[in-house]
C-alpha cells in the first residue's frame, strides 16, 4: 500500500476512525502464480514479508474525533435498539460495532456499556414467533418482525444476522476481558445474552432450515453466519453446540452443504490485478464484476477475524486481500471503485470488512504496529 492518507468517508464514521488509530500502515503483496484461476495457485507458499510502516495518529486522537458524535449517535440508536422491527437493528448495528472496537483499543467501561445496553434493548424486544401474526414460521422461539423495509411483518434472517454479528462480537470482548468476564454484574448480562444468542439466533435459523436461512444464496449472507458461528464457538460452553458452530464454519469456508461451492472455491485471480482476489457472490459463478464492494465488507469482516482466530485463512490471503484494496478498489486519491474488479465508481464505503481487514494486520509478522 502506498504511504497515502485514508480518506474516511462520512458513512464509515466511528468504525473506521478507531482501526486507524490502532495501527500504523504497510504493504504485502501477493505473488502472481500461473494462468490457472486456482487459490492454491493464486498465493505464495510463505506470507509476503512486509515493506514499510507510515505512522498515524494517536488513539486519543481519534478517540477525541468519535467522541464528538457521542451524544448523537445515543440520541438515534437507542429508538433503533428498542424498537421491536429488525429492520432497526440492521441500522443499529455500526453503533454496537463501533462501541464494542472503542472499548477494544481503550478500555473503558462507557464504551461496553452503550454497547451492552444496545444489545440487551434488542433481545428484551424479541417475542415469541408463535404471536407474529404474519411469521411464516410461528413456532417457540423468540424474535421480532419487520414491516418498515416491506416485509410484511415476517421474520428476517438476513436482518437478525446482520445485527447478531455485531452482537457476537461484543459477547466475544467481553469474555476475552478478565475484569469484565468475572465481574458479577457484568456476567450475568453476559450468560443471558450468550443464551440468548446460542438459542434465539443460531439455533432458531439453524433448526428452521440451515441451508435456506445459514449457508444462504449469497457469499456475504453465508459470511454474517460464520462470522456468528465463529465466534460463538469461541464462547459457548456447550460442546456439541461448539461442535455445530465450527461445523457450519468448515461448511462455508470449504463446502457448502449441496451446493459445488464454498467461500475459499469462490476466490480467483483478480482480471484486473494478479496479485489481488476476486470473487462473485453468487456460489459457483466467477462472472465479472464480482462482489459488490460494499457487500464485500461482509466478507472481509468475516475472513479476518476467522485469521486472527487461527481458522484456515492466511497471511497469504490477507495479502491478496490487501491488493484487491490497495490496487483495485481503491487505487488512490477519491477514486473508489463499485465491484471487486475494478470497475464502476462508488462512494468508498469500506467498513468494518476492509476496515478490519487493517485492524488484522496487528498481529506478529504482519508488518502492521500499534500507535497507542
Amino acid at each position: 500500500m502506498t504511504a497515502r492518507e485514508f480518506h474516511v468517508p462520512a458513512k464509515v464514521g466511528r468504525r473506521a476512525i478507531l482501526i486507524l488509530a490502532l495501527s500504523s500502515l504497510t504493504a504485502a503483496s501477493a505473488h502472481p502464480g500461473s494462468d490457472d484461476q486456482t487459490v492454491t495457485q493464486l498465493l505464495p507458499a510463505e506470507p509476503p514479508a512486509p515493506r514499510r510502516s507510515v505512522g498515524l495518529k494517536s488513539v486519543a486522537h481519534w478517540t477525541s474525533i468519535f467522541m464528538q458524535s457521542w451524544d448523537h449517535e445515543y440520541k438515534n440508536s437507542l429508538p433503533m435498539s428498542r424498537s421491536a422491527d429488525s429492520w432497526d437493528h440492521y441500522n443499529l448495528s455500526y453503533s454496537v460495532d463501533a462501541c464494542t472496537a472503542m472499548f477494544r483499543a481503550t478500555d473503558q467501561r462507557s464504551y461496553l456499556d452503550r454497547a451492552l445496553a444496545f444489545v440487551e434493548n434488542v433481545a428484551d424486544a424479541a417475542v415469541l414467533s408463535s404471536t407474529l401474526r404474519s411469521s411464516q414460521f410461528r413456532d417457540g422461539y423468540r424474535g421480532w418482525a419487520s414491516s418498515s423495509s416491506g416485509e410484511g411483518g415476517d421474520e428476517i434472517p438476513l436482518y437478525e444476522s446482520y445485527f447478531w454479528r455485531y452482537g457476537t462480537a461484543l459477547l466475544v470482548a467481553m469474555r476475552e476481558t478478565p475484569a469484565v468476564y468475572g465481574n458479577p454484574v457484568y456476567r450475568a448480562r453476559y450468560d443471558r445474552l450468550l443464551r440468548f444468542a446460542e438459542v434465539d439466533i443460531f439455533q432458531k435459523w439453524y433448526s428452521r432450515g440451515a441451508g435456506d436461512n445459514i449457508y444462504r444464496e449469497r457469499t456475504h449472507m453465508a459470511a454474517h453466519w460464520a462470522l456468528i458461528t465463529l465466534n460463538l464457538s469461541r464462547i459457548t460452553d456447550d460442546q456439541v453446540r461448539r461442535d455445530r458452530c465450527l461445523e457450519v464454519v468448515r461448511n462455508i469456508d470449504l463446502h457448502l452443504p449441496g451446493l459445488q461451492a464454498s467461500l475459499r472455491g469462490q476466490l480467483r485471480r483478480n482480471p484486473t490485478e494478479p496479485t489481488a482476489y476476486f470473487w462473485s457472490d453468487f456460489w459457483g459463478s466467477a462472472r465479472r464484476p464480482g462482489q459488490d464492494v460494499s457487500h464485500a465488507n461482509a466478507v472481509i469482516a468475516y475472513v479476518v477475524e476467522a485469521r486472527d482466530r487461527g481458522q484456515q485463512w492466511t497471511d497469504a490471503d490477507m495479502a491478496a486481500f490487501s491488493a484487491l484494496l490497495t490496487k483495485v478498489i481503491w487505487p488512490g486519491g477519491q477514486t473508489y471503485r463499485s465491484y471487486v474488479d475494478g470497475t464502476g465508481a462508488d462512494n468508498g464505503w469500506f467498513s468494518d470488512g476492509f476496515v478490519n481487514w487493517a485492524a488484522t494486520t496487528r498481529r506478529p509478522n504482519s508488518g502492521w504496529r500499534a500507535t497507542r
